[in-house]
C-alpha cells in the first residue's frame, strides 16, 4: 500500500524552532516524570552506583602510551595508560563545561598531541580540539563534525568533515563526506570531490606513518579500500573492493597492502596486495566473523566472533596462528589497537565494565580492569524464527532465580552485531530478579554479512519475526515480557508492537526511527536509504509501508503500556518521529508516555542526565512487570 502523506495530522511536530512544539513536548514529559517517579526516584542511587564504576569507552595506542576515554566519577576522562598500568589524567569533561560529552580522543603516533571531540549533550555536532599532551594547551579546533584526524606532520593534518545540512564545496548535496588538510588554521579540501550523496569516508594511516589509508562507503554493506602516499593525495586510488561487498584497508607492509575483505560468504578475510595489484590470503574465510584486525611489523592480531562471543588470535603475516584468547564469560573485545610493537584491546561483558588487555612477546597481560558486584548466571536462549532460521539470545539472570520478568533488548541493523555489553542500569533489574535478554537478530552481523543482508530492505520484516520468536520462547516458559529497542532498535520495537501487540506486556521505544515515509526528508535520513530502502521509490515504499510503525497504528487495538523517550538534541535521528508516534497512538485512543530530554543527543549524554533518564525506562519496566524493588 502506498503511504499517503495528505493523512498526516502530526506532521507539525517535525518543526522543533516552533515553541508550540516544545510546550506539547513539555507537557507530555512533565506528565511523564511525574507517574514514574515514584519507582523512578528510588532506583536513581542504584543505578548511580552502578555507573559509577569506571568504564573504558574506547583505546589509542601512542608511542608514549594508551590514549583511554573513560566514564567515571560522573563525567567523561581522558587518561594516558603506560605499560605497567599506571596512568595519568590529561582531560576532564566538566573542565569543557556543562552537559559535555567526549566522544573520541585519537593521538599523532608519538603522543605528544591528541585530538579531542566532543559535543553538547550529545550533539553529533561539536568541537575537535587540538591539544598538546604535556601543556594540556589547546592549538587548534575545529567544528561541525569532524572525524578521523589524521597527522601529517608537526604543523599538518588531515580530517574528515561530514556535511548534513549544506552541499559540500564541489556542489553534491548531503549527507557525504570530503577530506581536508589543515594548515596553520586554513582548510583545503584534498580528497572527495564527485563522491555522491549517501556515500561516506573515513581515514587513518599506516603504522609508520607513510601511507593514507581510506574508505568509501555506500550504506553498510558496500565499500572500497582506498591508499595512497600520506603527504601526497593525488596518489589516492583504489586498491580493492567497490563491488557489492565490504573491504577496509588494514595496514602497508613489506612492500604489500593488508586488507579486510568480505567478499564471499561474508564471514570476512585478510589479503595481501602488492602494487601491481596481485593478491593473496594470509587468512581465510571460515565460520566465524572478522570483526577486527591490525597488524604490525611481524604480527596480525584479529577479533573473530563465535555466537555473538569474542575470542582474539595472533597470526605471524604468512597466516600462521600463533596463539589464541578466549574469555570465561561470553564477552564483547574492540579497541583493537597498537604502538608498533604490542597490541591492546579493552574487553567488557555484561557483568564486566571493563578489562584492558597488553598482548606483547611475554604473552597477555592485564592493565586494569573493573567488575560490577553480583552473582548472575548468563546462559544462551535459542528461537526459531517465521522461517525456521535459528535465533540466538543472551538470557542474564541472577542465580537460582526464574525468568519469570523478562527485559528484551533487540537491535537487528546496519550491520551491528549485539555482543555483550555492560549495562549499569540493568544491574538492579537483574538483582530484583527480573531477566535480561539480548537478542542476536538478523540485520546485524552476530552470524556474517549475509545476516545481516537478511534483515535490510525488503527483507526487514525478517528482523521483526526474530525478535517476535524471542517473544514467545520466553512466553512459552512463563515470562512476562517487556520489550525495548534505541534508534533502529526503536523501529523493531514499533513494528513489533504495531504487528503483535497482544504478546506485549510493555515496550520502550527509545530514540527512535518510527516514520518510515518520512525518515529520509528529515536530518540525515537519507544516509539509511541503502539499508531502509526509498520512499521515493514505489517499488520500495511496497515494503516499507506494510511496516512503517507511524503508519500501522490502527484504532480499536489493544496496544501494550508504551513508553517513548528522546532528546531535543537529536541530530542524528530527529525527534518528531517519536513526538508524532505519540500523538497518534493518543488520537487513536492509546495513551502512552512521552519522556523528552533537553540535555541529550543520539551520542549520548552526561552520566548524571543518562542516570535520571535510564531510572524513569526503569520504572515504566517495573511498573510493567509488577516488579518489586529488592527482591
Amino acid at each position: 500500500m502506498p503511504f499517503n502523506q495528505d493523512e498526516d495530522p502530526h506532521l507539525w511536530l517535525e518543526n522543533l524552532e516552533n515553541p508550540k512544539v516544545i510546550d506539547w513536548a513539555t507537557v507530555r514529559d512533565a506528565e511523564t516524570r511525574s507517574a514514574l517517579a515514584p519507582i523512578s526516584n528510588s532506583l536513581r542511587s542504584r543505578i548511580a552506583a552502578y555507573y559509577s564504576i569506571p568504564v573504558v569507552i574506547s583505546l589509542k595506542a601512542s608511542r608514549r602510551g594508551v590514549f583511554a576515554l573513560t566514564r567515571e566519577e560522573g563525567a567523561y576522562k581522558v587518561k594516558l595508560i603506560h605499560r605497567d598500568g599506571s596512568f595519568q589524567g590529561l582531560m576532564d569533561s566538566r573542565d569543557l563545561g556543562d552537559d559535555i560529552l567526549i566522544k573520541y580522543v585519537h593521538p599523532d603516533p608519538d603522543g605528544d598531541r591528541y585530538a579531542l571531540n566532543y559535543s553538547y549533550a550529545g550533539s553529533d555536532k561539536g568541537y575537535t580540539d587540538l591539544m598538546d599532551t604535556d601543556s594540556g594547551e589547546q592549538f587548534d579546533r575545529l567544528e561541525g563534525v569532524t572525524n578521523d584526524v589524521t597527522w601529517l606532520d608537526d604543523d599538518r593534518f588531515y580530517y574528515v568533515r561530514s556535511y548534513r545540512e549544506t552541499a559540500t564545496p564541489d556542489g553534491v548535496k548531503p549527507p557525504t563526506s570530503r577530506v581536508f588538510l589543515r594548515d596553520g588554521g586554513q582548510d583545503e579540501m584534498v580528497y572527495g570531490s564527485g563522491v555522491p550523496t549517501s556515500h561516506g569516508l573515513s581515514m587513518g594511516e599506516s603504522l609508520h606513518s607513510e601511507k593514507a589509508l581510506l574508505v568509501m562507503s555506500y550504506g553498510w554493506h558496500r565499500s572500497t579500500a582506498i591508499a595512497g602516499e600520506l603527504a601526497s593525495p593525488d596518489s589516492w586510488e583504489k586498491i580493492y573492493g567497490g563491488n557489492d561487498f565490504l573491504a577496509y584497508p588494514i595496514d602497508r607492509v613489506r612492500g604489500k597492502y593488508l586488507v579486510a575483505s568480505f567478499e564471499g560468504n561474508g564471514w570476512g578475510q585478510v589479503l595481501s596486495i602488492d602494487d601491481a595489484g596481485s593478491v593473496e590470503t594470509v587468512l581465510g574465510e571460515g565460520k566465524e566473523v572478522l570483526q577486527g584486525v591490525i597488524s604490525t611489523a611481524d604480527n596480525l592480531v584479529s577479533i573473530y566472533m563465535v555466537d555473538a562471543s569474542s575470542i582474539v588470535r595472533r597470526h605471524d603475516l604468512e597466516g600462521h596462528l600463533i596463539d589464541e584468547f578466549d574469555f570465561e564469560a561470553p564477552g564483547s573485545v574492540s579497541s583493537l589497537t597498537t604502538d608498533g610493537s604490542d597490541f591492546f584491546f579493552k574487553y567488557q561483558s555484561f557483568t564486566t565494565p571493563h578489562r584492558v588487555y597488553r598482548l606483547g612477546e611475554d604473552g597477555l597481560n592485564l592493565l586494569t580492569s573493573e567488575d560490577a558486584p553480583g552473582d548472575f548466571d548468563i546462559n544462551d536462549l535459542w528461537s526459531t524464527s517465521k522461517d525456521g532460521t535459528q535465533v540466538h539470545s543472551f538470557l542474564v539472570k541472577k542465580k537460582g532465580v526464574k525468568p519469570v520478568k523478562a527485559l528484551l533488548y533487540g537491535y537487528g541493523g546496519f550491520s551491528i552485531p549485539l555482543t555483550p555489553v555492560y549495562f549499569p542500569s540493568a544491574i538492579p533489574l537483574l538483582e530484583d530478579g527480573g531477566a535480561f535478554i539480548y537478542a542476536n537478530l538478523r540485520g546485524g552481523t552476530e552470524n556474517g554479512e549475509e545476516w545481516h543482508r537478511a534483515g535490510m530492505r525488503d527483507r526487514k520484516q525478517n528482523v521483526f519475526d526474530d525478535f517476535i520468536s524471542v517473544i514467545e520462547k520466553l512466553r512459552e516458559e512463563g515470562s512476562t515480557v517487556v520489550v525495548t529497542g534505541r534508534s533502529n532498535g526503536g523501529l523493531l520495537v514499533g513494528a513489533t508492537m504495531t504487528q503483535r501487540p497482544e504478546i506485549l506486556d510493555g515496550a520502550v521505544i527509545g530514540y527512535p526511527v518510527l516514520d518510515m515515509a518520512r525518515f529520509h526528508e528529515l536530518l540525515i535520513g537519507k544516509a539509511w536509504v541503502p539499508e531502509y530502502g526509498n520512499p521515493e521509490d514505489p517499488k520500495d515504499v511496497e515494503f516499507l509501508s506494510r511496516y512503517s510503525p507511524y503508519h500501522n497504528v490502527r484504532r480499536g487495538t489493544g496496544y501494550p503500556p508504551t513508553l517513548l523517550f528522546t532528546g531535543l538534541h537529536d541530530d542524528r535521528v530527529h525527534p518528531a518521529h517519536a513526538l508524532k508516534f505519540a500523538a497518534l497512538l493518543e488520537d487513536h485512543g492509546h495513551k502512552s508516555f512521552l519522556r523528552v530530554e533537553t540535555k541529550s543527543g543520539h551520542a549520548g549524554a552526561t552520566p548524571e542526565t543518562k542516570i535520571s533518564e535510564e531510572a524513569d525506562v526503569l520504572a515504566f519496566v517495573y511498573q510493567s512487570l509488577s516488579l518489586s524493588k529488592d527482591v
